[in-house]
């Protein structure tokens, strides 16, 4: 599985950059969000397989907390790209001729930058968070990874700051760009529904069918971790859920992709 997911979300990003005919801002986005995969499954991945070789599921403090800041900072930065790549398939759509003047090389890069800068400053915080916590020692984590509700649960002293910063953060952080999606993807139909031939309305949807549906199964997956968790308060069906959002949806993106993008299909021909 681990395997899959680099050599698919690699593939997608060497042809993103060999391919002349993919130099565009939404492979630009892509080619980011699969480098984002990769790095995601590489935070929890390999220690898992190690455990699972060695069978010693033990990890230290500061290699918890680390896995931790890392986990949160490529999940931060997969979320705020979906929303930049919502707001370019809602430029290309919406605002056709205006969509070079606005999607240039500064802005985008400028985006993903931001996108950068908040989800290492998102990570920082939490990070900083928990390590003002105090533990028990032997602690055991219900979890295949260090996830940070997990973490938090786990600390023998107050943990109402860290609760308040997550539901902020969450409500912030992850609301923020889901509105914009979901606005984008409103004021999208609404310009598709406006297209009077069916081979346009058809055309114009299929540019953003491979984006939604990675969107719909990374909010998905999200919800159903808190859903799950909130609901039956099982680490197990809690854990379920977040291999689904942490290992699946990125071991998917690109076979999303590759099989509805007929310029992906082409370019990952030269490599398979």
């Amino acid at each position: 599985m681990y395997l899959t997911t680099m050599i698919g979300n690699l593939l997608i990003i060497l042809a993103t950059i060999s391919d002349s005919h993919l130099h565009t801002p939404m492979y630009f986005f892509l080619s980011n969000l699969s480098f984002s995969d990769i790095c995601l499954t590489s935070t929890t991945l390999p220690k898992m397989l190690k455990n699972m070789q060695t069978q010693r599921k033990i990890i230290s403090y500061a290699g918890c907390i680390t896995q931790m800041h890392f986990f949160i900072l490529f999940a931060s930065l997969g979320n705020f790209l979906l929303a930049v790549m919502a707001y370019d398939r809602f430029v290309a759509i919406c605002k056709p001729l205006h969509y070079t003047a606005i999607m240039n090389p500064c802005f985008c890069g400028l985006v993903v930058v931001a996108s950068w800068i908040m989800s290492a400053l998102h990570a920082l915080l939490q990070s900083l968070m928990v390590l003002r916590l105090s533990f028990c020692a032997d602690l055991e984590i219900p979890h295949f990874f260090c996830e940070l509700n997990q973490v938090v649960q786990l600390a023998c002293s107050d943990t109402f700051p860290n609760d308040l910063v997550m539901y902020f953060t969450s409500v912030l952080l992850g609301g923020g760009p889901l509105t914009g999606i979901i606005y984008s993807y409103a004021k999208i139909v609404s310009s598709i529904c406006a297209i009077s031939s069916a081979r346009g309305r058809y055309k114009a949807f299929s540019t953003c069918t491979s984006h939604l549906s990675v969107v719909s199964l990374f909010y998905c997956t999200i919800l159903g971790v808190y859903f799950s968790s909130a609901a039956t308060h099982s680490s197990h069906s809690s854990g379920t859920a977040s291999v689904m959002y942490s290992v699946v949806t990125p071991m998917l993106n690109p076979f999303i992709y590759s099989l509805r993008n007929k310029d992906i299909k082409s370019a990952l021909k030269r490599y398979l």
